[in-house]
C-alpha cells in the first residue's frame, strides 16, 4: 500500500513539474531600447513575480499551467500586459513607455512650438494640474504661494498693511517680470501690485515660467523672464467644480468652474468671491491680513467652425475693495490716534480674441486681440492716488511646424494710456506709450543630440527710438539620461512711475517720467543648465542645476529732489547685475516624493564706482517638499522653506528664517476635504522687531520680507460634479 501511495505522490509532482514552466525577459526603454534595471514582472493572479537586473533581465519559475498574463511595470513608465508564450525557452523582449505627465506630454504654448517640454531649446519651468491642486489647497484667493514656493522666485510684499505684492525672479525687482494670461500682457503697470492677488487658480490649466530675456515672442517688459497663466479649455467631458474654503484669520474663498464642449461651440466659466477680515495677530496694531472682498467672473465661448477655423472670446472682469491700517480705526473703534488707513478700491475688465485657422497640419494663422481697463484708487489720511490704465495688445502670426524646423513670424501692437484724476495740485503723471514690433522665431534640429531656437525682435517704442533684440537657445541631448541648455538674449523695459519703490509710496510726490529725460532700461542675460534623470531600481531621480547671469544698464532708481519733499525717478549711471545658481532635486519611491531646491542669488547695484546689494533679496533660499500620494485617496504634504538675511532699503539687514507647512487632503471619487497649517512654526516680521518708524497716527513703513500673518489655518471642500 506505501509503494502504491508513493507511485502516485511521485505521478502527480511529475505532473506538476511538467505543467509549470520559467518566463524570461528583457525589459528596455522603448525609446532608446536601453535596460531598465530594477524593473518588475509580475504574473496575474499570483504572487509570482521578480525584479530586472542591471541588463533588465529578469526570470519568473514556477509559473502554474493556464496562466496566460504577466504585468510589466517600472516607475516612470507605463504598465504593459503581455501575454506568456507557450514555449519556455521564448525570451520576450518588452518595451516600456514613458509615463511623465509632466516632462513627457506636456506641450508648452508660450513658446509657440509643437514641441513638448523635454524638446525645446528654451528652458521653461512647468507647474501642471496636480501642483496647482495641491498650492491652491493652501491659498484658494490668490497665486502668490503657488509661485514663491519655486526656486528663483520670490513674490515680495509691497504694502505692509494692504499686502501688495510682486513677482521678483533671480533677484530683481517686479517690474522686470512680464505676467501674462494666455499669452495677453494684463497685469502691467498700474495693476502690477494687485496682478498675484486677484488670480485664483481654480480656471487655471497649467503655469509655465521662463527664467532670463524673454522678450523675442512678447516684446519689452521680460528682462527678469515672464510667467504665463494658461486657462482651462473645454473637454469632451463636462467639467464642474466648486472649492470652498475658510481661514483661521477671518478668510472665505468661494470659487466655481465649469467647463462643456457642445459640437461646435464650447464654453468655460469661472466665478469666485474671495473675502477676508482684518488680522492682526500681533501687539503693533496694523494688519497683517487686510479686509477685502473681491468678485471675479472669466466667461470664456469657444467656437470651432470646422476642423481648421477655430475662435475663442474671453472676458475677465475682477471687482475689489481691500483696506489695511490701523486695526482698530478698520474695526470702527478709531479716534484721533488710531486712524491710519490705506484703501485700495479696483476693478478691472478686459477682452481676449485668439482666432486661429490651420492652413495644413502644419501652418497655420493666429490673430489675437486684448484691451485691458483697470481702474485704481488709493486712499491714506489727507491724500488720494486715483488713475486709470487703458491698454490694448493686437498681434498677427504665422506659425510653421515640421519634424525638424518650426518657424513662428508675427507683428505686434503695444498701446498703454495711463490718466489720472488728482484732488491736489501735485503735477499730473499721466502718458501714453505705443509699441510696434515685428518678430520672427526658428526653432532647428540640426542633429539627433542637437536643438537650436533663435529669435529676432525689432521694437520700435514711440519717443523712445528703435529696439533690436536677438535670441538664442540650445539643448544638447548629451544621453537618454543627461541633457543642456544654453541661453541667452537681449531685453528693455519702458520707464513708468509704476515701481515697487513708488508703490510703497502710494506714489506720493513721485513726479511724472519725462521722454526727454529718461530712457529705456536695456539689458543682457545668459543662464546654462544641466540636467539628469533616471531611475535606480524603484527610485526615480531627477537633478537640474543652473547656471544665471543678468544685467541692467542705467537701472530706473527712485532719487530725492532738491526739494526733499519731491521724488523723481532718475536713470542711474550705472547698473544692475545677478548671478548665481538654482539646484532642483527630485526623488521619487513608491507613494512618496521629495523635492529639495536651494537659490544662490548675487543682486548688486553698481552706482558711481561703489556697489551695494539690491535690496529685498535673499542671497541663500532652500526649499524642501515631501509629498505622500496614495492615488486618488490620499495627498499629505510636509513643507519647509529657508531665507537668509535680507539687505533692506536703509542698508540694514533683517534675519534670517525658516517658513513650515502641513497640508493634507482625503479624496473621494465626486469631492475631497483638505486642510493646511501654513507657517505652523508661526515666523513673523513683527517677532523681530517693529515694522514701521514714528507714531502709529503717521507710520513710515519698514520694508516688508517676512511674513506678517503667522500661522494661519485653512481648511474646506472641493466638489467634483
Amino acid at each position: 500500500m506505501k509503494k502504491a501511495f508513493a507511485v502516485v505522490l511521485l505521478l502527480l509532482t511529475s505532473s506538476m513539474a511538467i505543467a509549470q514552466h520559467t518566463l524570461t525577459a528583457i525589459i528596455r526603454d522603448a525609446e532608446s531600447k536601453q535596460p531598465l534595471p530594477g524593473a518588475t514582472a509580475k504574473i496575474s493572479k499570483t504572487n509570482i513575480g521578480a525584479t530586472a537586473d542591471e541588463k533588465g533581465f529578469v526570470s519568473l519559475t514556477g509559473i502554474p499551467s493556464g496562466v496566460g498574463q504577466v504585468t510589466f511595470s517600472f516607475v516612470g513608465y507605463q504598465s504593459k500586459q503581455q501575454s506568456i508564450p507557450s514555449l519556455a525557452s521564448d525570451t520576450l523582449i518588452v518595451l516600456l513607455e514613458t509615463d511623465d505627465e509632466e516632462l513627457d506630454e506636456v506641450v508648452i504654448s508660450s513658446t509657440r512650438s509643437s514641441r513638448t517640454i523635454q524638446s525645446i531649446p528654451t528652458r521653461v519651468e512647468f507647474i501642471g494640474g496636480e501642483e496647482l491642486e495641491e498650492k491652491g489647497n493652501m491659498k484658494p484667493g490668490d497665486i502668490r504661494m503657488m509661485l514663491n514656493e519655486s526656486t528663483g522666485i520670490q513674490t515680495q510684499q509691497v504694502s505692509a498693511t494692504s499686502a501688495n505684492s510682486s513677482i521678483r525672479i533671480q533677484g530683481l525687482d517686479g517690474r522686470y517680470t512680464q505676467v501674462l494670461k494666455d499669452g495677453f500682457p494684463l497685469y502691467a503697470g498700474f495693476s502690477g501690485g494687485l496682478g498675484l492677488l486677484q488670480t485664483p487658480p481654480l480656471d487655471l490649466k497649467q503655469v509655465e515660467v521662463i527664467k532670463g530675456a524673454s522678450s523675442t515672442l512678447y516684446g519689452g517688459g521680460a528682462i527678469a523672464g515672464l510667467v504665463n497663466l494658461i486657462s482651462k479649455a473645454p473637454g469632451e467631458a463636462r467639467e464642474l467644480r466648486f472649492l470652498i474654503n475658510g481661514t483661521s484669520a477671518g478668510g472665505l474663498d468661494l470659487n466655481g468652474f465649469y467647463s462643456q464642449k457642445f459640437n461646435k461651440v464650447g464654453l468655460t466659466l469661472f466665478a469666485s468671491r474671495n473675502s477676508s477680515r482684518a488680522y492682526d495677530p500681533s501687539d503693533q496694531g496694523f494688519t497683517a491680513i487686510p479686509k477685502t472682498e473681491r468678485y471675479v467672473f472669466n466667461p470664456k465661448l469657444f467656437m470651432y467652425f470646422n476642423d481648421r477655423t477655430r475662435l475663442n472670446l474671453g472676458i475677465n472682469t475682477v471687482f475689489e475693495d481691500r483696506t489695511g491700517g490701523d486695526i482698530n480705526f478698520i474695526r470702527d473703534k478709531g479716534d484721533a490716534v488710531h486712524s491710519y488707513f490705506e484703501k485700495n478700491k479696483s476693478k478691472r475688465f478686459s477682452t481676449q480674441l485668439n482666432f486661429e485657422h490651420d492652413f495644413s497640419e502644419q501652418n497655420r494663422l493666429t490673430v489675437k486681440n486684448s484691451v485691458n481697463s483697470f481702474d485704481r484708487k488709493i486712499s491714506i489720511p489727507g491724500y488720494v492716488f486715483d488713475g486709470k490704465q487703458l491698454s490694448s495688445y493686437s498681434e498677427v502670426s504665422y506659425n510653421s511646424n515640421k519634424d525638424r524646423l518650426d518657424w513662428v513670424a508675427g507683428a505686434n501692437l503695444y498701446t498703454d494710456q495711463f490718466k489720472e484724476f488728482p484732488t491736489d495740485n501735485f503735477v499730473k503723471r499721466n502718458y501714453t506709450q505705443n509699441t510696434v514690433g515685428a518678430f520672427v522665431q526658428n526653432t532647428w534640429q540640426t542633429a539627433s543630440w542637437l536643438k537650436i531656437e533663435t529669435g529676432l525682435r525689432g521694437d520700435y517704442v514711440f519717443d523712445y527710438g528703435f529696439v533690436l533684440l536677438p535670441r538664442i537657445s540650445g539643448l544638447f541631448k548629451i544621453t537618454n539620461e543627461l541633457s543642456s541648455r544654453l541661453g541667452g538674449g537681449l531685453g528693455y523695459k519702458t520707464p513708468t512711475i509704476f515701481t515697487e519703490e513708488t508703490e510703497r509710496r502710494q506714489f506720493r510726490a513721485v513726479l511724472p517720467i519725462n521722454p526727454d529725460a529718461n530712457k529705456l532700461e536695456k539689458s543682457y542675460g545668459a543662464n546654462f543648465d544641466i540636467n539628469y534623470a533616471t531611475h535606480l531600481g524603484e527610485l526615480s531621480f531627477s537633478l537640474n542645476h543652473l547656471f544665471f547671469y543678468t544685467r541692467i544698464n542705467n537701472p530706473l532708481l527712485l532719487q530725492t529732489s532738491r526739494d526733499v519733499s519731491v521724488f523723481r525717478l532718475v536713470n542711474s549711471d550705472g547698473f544692475v547685475d545677478t548671478k548665481g545658481t538654482e539646484t532642483n532635486l527630485k526623488l521619487g519611491y513608491g507613494d512618496f516624493k521629495l523635492f529639495v531646491g536651494y537659490t544662490l542669488t548675487d543682486a548688486l547695484l553698481h552706482e558711481g564706482g561703489s556697489k551695494r546689494v539690491n535690496p529685498l533679496t535673499a542671497k541663500h533660499r532652500l526649499n524642501n517638499v515631501l509629498m505622500y500620494e496614495v492615488e486618488d485617496k490620499w495627498k499629505i504634504g510636509l513643507e519647509a522653506y529657508y531665507y537668509s538675511k535680507q539687505t533692506l532699503s536703509d542698508g540694514t539687514k533683517g534675519k534670517s528664517y525658516w517658513i513650515t507647512g502641513f497640508m493634507a487632503e482625503r479624496l473621494w471619487e465626486k469631492f475631497s476635504l483638505f486642510i493646511n497649517f501654513e507657517n505652523f512654526t508661526n515666523t513673523r516680521q513683527t517677532k523681530f522687531g517693529s515694522i514701521y518708524n514714528g507714531t502709529i497716527t503717521n507710520p513710515v513703513f519698514k520694508d516688508i520680507y517676512a511674513p506678517l500673518d503667522g500661522f494661519v489655518i485653512n481648511g474646506g471642500i472641493k466638489l467634483n460634479l
